[in-house]
């Protein structure tokens, strides 16, 4: 399995021969506004920018699916997305979408949709559903998606039920400017990378998008401090990295 970040949690995945493209968001720095109510007033992305076999979506949030990506992306490629977005995808033109309700096969590879918590309380119901993914296949390391979600007990679960040997955690600590975080923080990094100790992560969701206020250096900071950065990766963008079984 070969890992690529491109930016923020879009991610060329190599895996069992199959190329896939995680939540692309594709438009040049700085063409996108800000969001709304958040501390950090800058036009998004923040930095700038393809050939996959299929996409798979962890929702429709333009920081993870943008209409760069629905212009560019060709219209009969396959996506893998969660039930509720089954509907919005058909209307934006792609024709082959696939949701996964619990689990689908592509290519002898099971995708096993898993849930989460894109923040609490009446900010976390504004938001919308997310889902995370499980990626197993043969002779390579099952691989967990997280989506974008805080510490959370569906998180907690789907550590628990795959043991996944490799985690792409979602972080960034991502706010408004009411509110606790809505993607994991320093806090819910520590705990993840407690929880499964021998896994290796992988941690991004930083530095490109406004709200996201957790930076590289802190979370590396931090888990040293703790004790927690071995088997932490914390990838620059365009950096890629194999994984073996």
């Amino acid at each position: 399995m070969k890992i690529k970040l491109i930016r923020h949690a879009t991610f060329q995945i190599r895996y069992a021969g199959v190329e896939l493209l995680v939540d692309p968001m594709l438009s040049k720095a700085g063409s996108l506004p800000p969001t709304t109510n958040t501390p950090n007033q800058r036009s998004n992305p923040l930095v700038s920018l393809l050939h996959p076999d299929v996409i798979l979506l962890t929702h429709l949030h333009r920081d993870h699916f943008d209409d760069e990506a629905v212009n560019r992306l060709p219209k009969h490629i396959p996506i893998l997305c969660q039930p509720p977005d089954q509907e919005s995808l058909h209307k934006k033109g792609f024709m082959d979408v696939r949701p996964i309700n619990k689990q689908v096969s592509y290519k002898g590879i099971r995708f096993s949709r898993t849930g989460g918590q894109h923040a609490t309380g009446e900010i976390g119901q504004k938001m919308g559903p997310v889902s995370g993914f499980v990626l197993q296949a043969q002779g390579e390391p099952s691989l967990y998606l997280t989506g974008d979600t805080i510490w959370c007990p569906e998180v907690e679960t789907a550590l628990m039920t795959y043991r996944p040997e490799v985690v792409v955690v979602f972080a960034g600590a991502a706010q408004f400017l009411t509110g606790d975080p809505i993607t994991m923080a320093k806090e819910d990094v520590r705990k993840l990378r407690q929880a499964v100790p021998n896994s290796e992560i992988t941690v991004a969701h930083m530095e490109v998008w406004n709200h996201c206020l957790l930076t590289r250096e802190e979370l590396k900071r931090d888990l040293a401090d703790q004790g927690l950065i071995e088997g932490v990766w914390v990838p620059e963008d365009g950096e890629e990295r194999e994984f073996f079984r």
